[in-house]
């Protein structure tokens, strides 16, 4: 008995000595600080022509112009049409992705650039390091041997680890400067409903195909990261297309080192809520709205406007996100906004969409990741097209989606709130 003090008095410790050091971790990362609250007013309407100004002052956005000229729905459709891309290649293809794991999805992808580098096209990769640590490091050797130049987001570094929590979450393939890919597909067997935890239902996602001045804007926007990881920026490619007055306005937001004071992509989406007349209709696999957030959705609701909120049910690749998204389900409910959950697979789409005539998609989350840790990538259009497209795909959602009632939602298991709470203490950090 004598001897068992000792060891539990090492053992206690050494669980004190680690929760102290989590909380003074998570003290000099600002988890206990004031968050900016974005109070605005007398937002003009999606359809008022002073919108897209406003909305891109107050979120950091760059004005310029484009269109979408295909659309692509689900895994089969947005791989395919990713290798046509490729294959189509003349002279450049720059690629950044935050998500990519080992399997035939990555595999294609690979040969696919390795072929165009070997026959001389210049083919930049940049990938973020965290999201692509499953793959081994022969598939990268293969990639370089074929002339294919590889750069890493954000490899951890010792002289500055607190830096590794930042990551590129973006997703776009840029090619000859003359049309760029953006969704939030990763290179990953996982979207075909391949994970082996979440069913064998395709996950349900989309891409889209842009033109115009938007994609030397893009295109900018890759090299900024490029000379980030070490490369070097070649502009020849980036002024390939001038605006026309007949393409639509679009908004480029890259929510590029956020912080909390400058967090482009929350004011991006907190503006546009207070913009809208008539709805308000969001697609997010991690619906994490702060107090903020979900005050201004409250209050949309409450003059009049349609508010539809589209995410995971239990099929969620990260279940504890999904048990403290449920969490915060009650103010949205009791106003009485709409919660679908999507049940046959993984929903990973991410859209705002307002008043049937604007829309905002890209990479970036309804969650605190996004808002404050991230470098995102998103687009914003009154782009009548897309705008139809991606209706439909929140209609086809609602579809296979299960409504929440605020009856179910009280019955939650205790486990499931208790776990919740836990998570939502870390929330700034998820």
């Amino acid at each position: 008995m004598t001897q068992l003090f000792p060891l539990l008095w090492w053992i206690g410790g050494g669980c004190l000595t680690a929760i102290i050091g989590v909380f003074v971790i998570l003290y000099f990362r600002g988890t206990f600080r004031d968050r900016i609250e974005y109070k605005v007013q007398n937002v003009p309407a999606p359809q008022d022509a002073r919108f897209s100004l406003a909305l891109a002052s107050l979120s950091n956005s760059v004005i310029t112009s484009g269109r979408s000229t295909d659309f692509w729905l689900e895994a089969e459709e947005i791989n395919a049409a990713r290798l046509e891309a490729v294959r189509s290649a003349k002279h450049t293809i720059h690629f950044e992705t935050f998500f990519m794991t080992p399997g035939y999805r990555a595999n294609d992808f690979a040969a696919a650039i390795a072929e165009k580098a070997q026959a001389g096209v210049n083919v930049q990769v940049i990938v973020d390091k965290y999201g692509v640590k499953t793959l081994p490091q022969r598939y990268w050797r293969r990639l370089k041997a074929a002339g294919v130049e590889v750069r890493f987001f954000n490899d951890f570094n010792w002289r500055s680890p607190i830096d590794y929590f930042a990551r590129s979450h973006r997703k776009l393939l840029i090619i000859d400067g003359e049309f760029a890919l953006i969704g939030g597909a990763g290179v990953s067997d996982y979207w075909d409903g391949r994970d082996n935890i979440r069913g064998t239902h395709p996950w349900y996602d989309f891409e889209t195909r842009l033109e115009g001045e938007v994609v030397a804007v893009l295109e900018g926007m890759f090299m900024q990261h490029w000379t980030y990881v070490h490369g070097t920026a070649d502009l020849s490619t980036t002024v390939s297309h001038l605006g026309t007055s007949s393409n639509p306005t679009i908004l480029v937001t890259a929510g590029d080192d956020p912080s909390y004071r400058s967090a482009s992509v929350k004011a991006l989406f907190q503006v546009s809520i207070h913009a809208a007349r008539q709805q308000v209709w969001i697609a997010s696999p991690y619906f994490l709205a702060d107090k903020n957030i979900r005050i201004a959705l409250v209050d949309a609701k409450k003059r009049g406007v349609d508010v539809k909120i589209f995410t995971n049910g239990i099929r969620s690749d990260k279940r504890f996100v999904y048990f403290a998204s449920c969490e915060q389900y009650r103010d949205l409910l009791a106003a009485g906004i709409e919660i679908y959950e999507y049940q046959p697979s993984m929903m990973h789409a991410k859209a705002l969409l307002l008043d049937s005539c604007w829309l905002s998609t890209g990479s970036a989350n309804f969650d605190p990741r996004s808002f404050f840790h991230n470098d995102e990538l998103d687009i914003s259009t009154s782009d009548i097209c897309l705008v139809k497209h991606v209706e439909k795909i929140f209609l086809q959602g609602f579809a296979k989606s299960k409504q929440v009632s605020f009856r179910e939602w009280k019955k939650r298991p205790l486990w499931q709130r208790a776990l919740a709470k836990i998570v939502l203490f870390f929330e700034s950090q998820l």
